[in-house]
């Protein structure tokens, strides 16, 4: 299977402005990125009354995929400026996908297709700065785990 946008030549940097420039057309009030070592990359917005953030995980530069190659049965390196390039590439692709979620999340929203909240429900920050759906997921998992729903609303009766 071919991935999406594995032989772009947009820079990372492009698509992190066309992001930019994309959720200001759609309403977005403020905007920042920030990075964290070689892999960690982090774009949030906050529109409709939300903050969103989206943690784009890079590939390290360091893996053998961009380091060295299969030749018959031996492992060959790669020169130093060629792994920079495929690692760069790798970083490409991920951040032209990024865009095109954003975008398409977006444009569902605006056409009327689903609501804000639908599309971007996992990466709405919460007051403790943690992602939604890092949040839910354990309970996701019990759910399935166990078979048991949770309760519709809490049980406040215990305490009174």
């Amino acid at each position: 299977m071919t991935r999406y946008a594995a032989k772009t030549e947009v820079s990372s940097e492009a698509s992190r402005m066309e992001i930019e420039r994309t959720l200001t057309r759609y309403g977005a009030d403020a905007f920042s990125y920030g990075w964290q070592g070689k892999t960690q990359t982090m774009v949030s917005f906050r529109a409709h009354d939300r903050y969103v953030r989206f943690v784009l995980t890079l590939p390290d530069p360091d893996l053998p995929e961009f380091k060295s190659y299969r030749r018959g049965a031996f492992m060959v390196d790669r020169a130093p400026e060629a792994a920079r390039k495929l690692w760069e590439q790798a970083c490409r692709q991920r951040w032209r996908t990024l865009a095109l979620v954003v975008k398409a999340k977006l444009e569902a929203v605006e056409c009327g297709i689903s609501e804000f909240e639908d599309e971007f429900l996992a990466n709405i920050v919460l007051p403790d700065g943690q992602l939604l759906g890092q949040a839910i997921r354990p309970q996701i998992a019990a759910t399935y785990a166990t078979g048991n729903m949770p309760p519709m609303l809490p049980d406040y009766s215990e305490g009174r």
